[in-house]
This record gives structure tokens, C-alpha cells and sequence, in this order.
């Protein structure tokens, strides 16, 4: 009976000692890869980021050195992720990471670069799913209307002005697609809005989260 017991287990651990082993590999590859994807994700960001502040103008870490705010106090569709870029501990810039929830057809992620005296270094669409063709001129790449809010502030133009030439404003709409540009105009001076209104607030020590 003894022997037939050992003969039972030997396949048995011998099994169980495989299944242990894939285990923990299978673990451990899960673990080095989540770190691939994070240093991935991690150097995209900061690709964006510097797209819009030039990395020599500053020496701290963006990705370190964020701000997040609740999505309505900028109306957008998620909360609001911010970069802030300085030098010698002094503000240098700052990239919005927002979402305009009323695209064409649904969400439009932005960043939306502002320098510390409230101009804008720059704006670029992140994600969409505007119609090609149309909606997808807000593409830096598809055409140079993103472009246009380079050095604009929200004296220039006034406030009024911050909207596409339909609505009464100084911003070009695309022809037969409005609906497009109004939403990231939009988006664009809700973010001028609120840095207008915090402007303590948005340079803050890091960590910090309010609205």
C-alpha cells in the first residue's frame, strides 16, 4: 500500500512542482511587464509634455509634480490632469490634460500647454473620433488650425471672442464641421478660465488636489 501511495505522489508533486513554477514565472513576467508599460505610458506623457514646454526650460519632473482637479470645474468628461514645469522651484509651465465631453461624435482629449504669465504655449488633440476628413483638422498633423491658439490668451482675444466665428467669435470653424472646433475652443478656455481664477492654486505644492 506504502509503495503504491509513492508512486501515486511522485507524478503528483512532480505536477504540482510544474504548476508552481509556471506560477511564478508567469508572475513574474506579468511584473516585468507592467513596469515596461508604465516606463511606456510614463515617457509618452512626458513626450506630450515637452511637445508644449520646451524640456530646457525647466528642472523638475512634470510627472512628479501634478495637480489633479475634479472634471467639472474645467466642464470636462474626466478629471483634469495637470503637469507643472518649473525652474529652481519657480513656475515655468503648466499642461493641462482635459477632455471636451461634446465632440461631433463624443469625447476630444486635449493638452493644453500655459506658461506661467497665462499665454498659452500651445494645444494638441491627444484622442477623438471625429469624423475623417473633418472633424480630424483638430490634428496637428492633419492640418495647422490647432496651431492657431499658439500665444493666445484670454485677453487675446477677449473673452468674448473665445469662440469659432459662428457663434460670434474670432476661431475658424471647418466647413461642415462646426460642431468640432466649438468643442475644443470651448475646452480650451474653460482650462484659461480657471487659471485665470487660481492662479495660486495651480502652482501649489505638489500633491495637492482641489477644485
Amino acid at each position: 500500500m506504502n509503495a503504491t501511495l509513492k508512486q501515486v505522489s511522485r507524478p503528483a508533486l512532480a505536477l504540482l512542482a510544474f504548476a508552481l513554477a509556471g506560477t511564478l514565472c508567469l508572475a513574474l513576467i506579468d511584473q516585468l511587464t507592467r513596469e515596461r508599460i508604465a516606463a511606456n505610458e510614463r515617457q509618452a506623457i512626458l513626450s506630450q509634455i515637452h511637445v508644449l514646454v520646451d524640456p530646457r526650460s525647466h528642472d523638475n519632473d512634470p510627472l512628479a509634480d501634478v495637480l489633479t482637479l475634479p472634471a467639472e470645474v474645467l466642464h470636462s468628461a474626466d478629471p483634469v490632469t495637470v503637469y507643472r514645469a518649473r525652474r529652481q522651484q519657480q513656475p515655468v509651465a503648466a499642461v493641462f490634460i482635459t477632455t471636451a465631453p461634446d465632440g461631433y461624435n463624443g469625447r476630444i482629449r486635449l493638452a493644453v500647454g500655459l506658461a506661467a504669465d497665462q499665454t498659452l504655449t500651445g494645444v494638441r488633440t491627444i484622442a477623438h473620433k471625429e469624423t475623417p476628413g473633418l472633424g480630424d483638422r483638430i490634428e496637428a498633423g492633419r492640418s495647422d488650425w490647432i496651431l492657431g491658439f499658439n500665444g493666445r490668451a484670454l485677453t487675446n482675444p477677449p473673452p468674448a471672442a473665445w469662440a469659432v466665428k459662428k457663434d460670434g467669435g474670432q476661431f475658424d470653424q471647418f466647413t461642415g464641421a462646426t460642431i468640432t472646433p466649438r468643442a475644443v475652443v470651448n475646452a480650451v478656455r474653460a482650462v484659461l478660465e480657471w487659471a485665470r481664477n487660481h492662479p495660486d492654486q495651480l502652482f501649489a505644492p505638489a500633491g495637492t488636489s482641489d477644485s
